[in-house]
């Protein structure tokens, strides 16, 4: 999307819209299950995004997939969303409207990094000392990536923590690419 203060601006209305009629939750859960389904089916994106496709077409593509599957407050929402012709936005809404959810719910998203899969048990350790540290709900996107060799990273708000045998590497290479000693004989 070219401008996220309007997807901000949709998610902030949706937000006070559904507080007001006590549905917060259940619009969080509806949203949620649209940026789901939009990220596994490449096709729906495209539809959404293409300017050729009149908008009483995207409406009823859109109705045929997720009618009986959200809430009438999200449905309706996303309804006008497609009638004035911002639904290229629709992921950029959902997206703000969960971190409008996360802030008001004091939850913090954190990416956990690994070279290999963590035992569930080390997963919620982790769990543990990040709501500890952090004096908040945590939830944890698990993403493996071999080219770290081992150890782990954790991205969360603006803290960056990074453990990763990777990063060890490279910093002893810099190290020994800036060594000046040599030996006098």
């Amino acid at each position: 999307m070219k401008n996220p203060k309007v997807a901000s601006r949709y998610a902030k209305a949706l937000y006070d819209y559904a507080g007001e009629n006590q549905q917060i939750d259940v619009v969080k859960d509806d949203l949620t299950m649209i940026t789901q389904v939009l990220k596994e089916n490449q096709e729906l994106q495209i539809v959404l995004n293409s300017p050729v496709i009149v908008p009483s077409k995207k409406y009823a593509i859109f109705a045929q997939v997720f009618a009986n599957a959200l809430s009438d407050t999200t449905f309706n929402f996303l309804g006008v969303i497609i009638k004035k012709k911002r639904e290229p936005a629709i992921a950029t809404i959902c997206e703000e409207y969960i971190k409008l959810y996360n802030q008001a719910h004091n939850i913090k998203v954190a990416t956990l990094t690994t070279a290999q899969p963590i035992s569930t048990v080390l997963l919620e350790k982790i769990k543990e000392l990040l709501a500890e540290k952090t004096q908040s709900t945590i939830q944890i996107k698990q993403v493996v990536d071999p080219e770290i060799i081992g150890g782990f990273l954790i991205k969360f708000d603006d803290n960056y923590i990074d453990a990763s045998v990777l990063s060890k590497i490279n910093k002893l290479k810099q190290e020994f690419a800036h060594n000046i000693y040599q030996v006098n004989y």
